[in-house]
């Protein structure tokens, strides 16, 4: 996922974090544990990374589940489409449908594919499944098969209660969010019509931190995210004998203007979701920071307070649009004048940026040498920053108070990252981040690393989450 929780990360600045105690059991019925624990496994056992062909196997995996607790198969379809370089991927689509529909549809989306794990690596092999004091392993345990069986369960258990909704509700499950995001994309656009909703709630974001005392921090409600876009920096140049060297040297022009963008900031921004993150944080925030963070939210053109928050390393990435150099590629021989050197530059723009807006910022700071041109594989979405909804927020404030008590604070978050949920916020469709899956410590955060992992009771609770939320949103 290229997706960030700004609140739990932001929050550890003043506090150790450890996770919430894994030896509470879970409230979820026996029966219901083993269900989920044999979904689980079987998802996560199925290694659904780019190029190796296994997304279609886990759609067939949530099809199967929801068959089997009474849905029929013809609401729901598995769609393969291509993903980064041709590879051959699937989503999948499921609708329950309301008998007497009196509001909108709501959609949930999530991502079946993972990022690749090497055996060697890890200390057990990524793809097996493995429970262990108190944690369940494997790659996808926490990014994020846990909220494709959790949404997913959460429904089947719905439905054997006898609940019946007031409005449809629509799973939707891409298989490229880690590389092309091609499946957030087609049902933005070409696939509208499957998931046209009046809101979604992303598996895929959002969550609730604690303090090493097991005390609830807040739970960040993922409101909007960055753009993604990259860029390539290219300097050309006729080259030459190394031994003649000369002063117009591709590799020297192309450093001289990174050295540019390291120092430069762009202008800091604030929007309503990052105010309303700001004025809870600067609640609690003692000194220095926090006086910043009272001085910016009084004046958001006061660029001496935004680089007081920015410089510091939690905080980054929320006051304005970031650019980086990320990879370096240049000449061809070593005796020779490089004739092209080519940097890649990765940019987290603030909402509602237009990408080639900031190429022509860009273009401006390192001159007409500098060739920029954006990636063609991913070209960023411009999403705006949609307005809270009062009913997810009451929402979803109700099921966290529910499971971890009124003390948990429902705060309002932009990532610095992105996910699908993008693509939906680019084409109107507001979509919250609600991950139910607490207990996961920012300083034990292993997804797309080692050893991912995510605890037994807090698997087993998301179900629980989940169909709170629903039955809240949907009757």
């Amino acid at each position: 996922m290229r997706f960030v929780a700004a609140l739990a990360v932001a929050l550890s600045s003043s506090v150790a974090f450890a996770a919430i105690p894994i030896d509470v059991p879970s409230k979820l019925d026996p029966t219901w544990q083993a269900k989920t624990r044999e979904f689980f496994k079987q998802t996560i056992e199925t290694p659904s990374v780019v190029g190796r062909g296994q997304v279609g196997r886990v759609a067939e995996l949530v099809a199967d589940q929801l068959k089997a607790g009474g849905f029929p198969a013809s609401d729901m379809q598995i769609i393969p489409y291509e993903g980064l370089n041709g590879d051959k991927t699937a989503a999948f689509v499921f609708r329950w449908k309301a008998a007497k529909a009196t509001k909108k549809p709501m959609l949930i989306i999530g991502h079946m594919d993972v990022v690749e794990a090497k055996r060697e690596d890890w200390k057990q092999d990524p793809f097996q499944f493995i429970e262990k004091d108190g944690y369940f392993y494997g790659r996808g345990t926490s990014d994020m098969k846990n909220g494709i069986v959790a949404t997913t369960l959460s429904l089947v258990k719905l439905k054997k209660e006898g609940f019946r909704p007031d409005r449809d509700i629509i799973l939707y499950f891409t298989g490229d969010e880690e590389t092309k995001m091609n499946g957030a994309l087609f049902a933005s656009t070409k696939w509208r019509n499957l998931i046209d909703a009046d809101f979604a709630l992303n598996a895929d974001g959002g969550g609730a931190s604690f303090d090493k005392e097991g005390r609830p921090l807040g739970f960040s409600l993922g409101a909007a995210e960055k753009v993604y876009q990259t860029y390539f920096w290219t300097v050309h140049n006729r080259g030459g004998h190394s031994s003649r060297p000369r002063p117009d040297n591709a590799i020297y022009e192309l450093a001289d203007a990174l050295k540019k963008l390291q120092n430069y900031r762009f202008s800091p921004q604030l929007n309503p979701t990052t105010r309303a993150y700001f004025h809870e944080r600067q609640k609690a925030e003692k000194g220095a920071l926090g006086d910043a963070m009272r001085r910016w939210l009084a004046n958001e053109k006061d660029e001496q307070a935004a680089d007081l928050i920015e410089a510091n390393p939690l905080e980054v990435g929320l006051t304005r649009t970031r650019c980086v150099a990320t990879m370096l590629k240049g000449g061809h021989a070593d005796n020779a004048l490089a004739q092209s050197a080519t940097a890649v530059v990765n940019c987290r723009m603030m909402p509602g940026t237009e990408p080639k807006n900031v190429q022509a910022e860009l273009q401006q700071l390192v001159g007409p040498n500098v060739e920029i041109v954006p990636d063609p594989e991913f070209i960023g979405q411009p999403t705006p920053v949609l307005p809270l909804r009062d009913d997810v927020t009451a929402a979803v404030r109700k099921a966290v108070t529910k499971f971890y008590g009124a003390d948990m604070a429902v705060i309002p978050s932009m990532s610095t990252g992105t996910s699908d949920a993008s693509f939906f916020r680019a084409v109107g469709i507001p979509v919250y981040g609600t991950d139910g899956a607490f207990g996961i410590s920012p300083d034990d955060e292993r997804a797309h690393g080692l050893d991912e992992r995510i605890p037994v009771r807090a698997m087993y609770d998301d179900v629980l989450f989940w169909e709170e939320l629903v039955r809240d949103l949907a009757s």
